[in-house]
């Protein structure tokens, strides 16, 4: 589901929702953790406003074993801010930063 589909939902989104859009957009795998934290990198750089939260992928709907595994492998290094999951407000000037970001 692109960026765009994803925002006509609701507002707001978690992070490795928009993480696996902006990769399908890019047609590049969104599996690795080091990516996603590298991307949450350059959002906080970027003031984007984020706020974190704690995601259960089984709480959160995903059936999709390489999500909840990728959500979990993130959880083992909670401390590190780029391995949290964060709530973005999909925006004109967010979407921006996003599709902006060099992967």
């Amino acid at each position: 589901m692109s960026l765009d589909e994803i925002r006509k939902k609701v507002i707001f989104h978690n992070s490795v929702d928009v993480w696996i859009a902006a990769c399908l957009e890019k047609n590049i795998d969104w599996k690795n953790p080091e990516d996603y934290k590298k991307f949450i990198d350059y959002l906080l750089k970027n003031n984007l406003n984020l706020k974190a939260f704690n995601l259960c992928a089984h709480e959160a709907g995903a059936t999709e074993d390489e999500k909840v595994k990728f959500t979990e492998t993130l959880a083992e290094t909670k401390e590190d801010p780029n391995s949290l999951t964060y709530t973005i407000k999909l925006n004109d000037a967010a979407l921006n930063v996003i599709r902006s970001y060099s992967m």
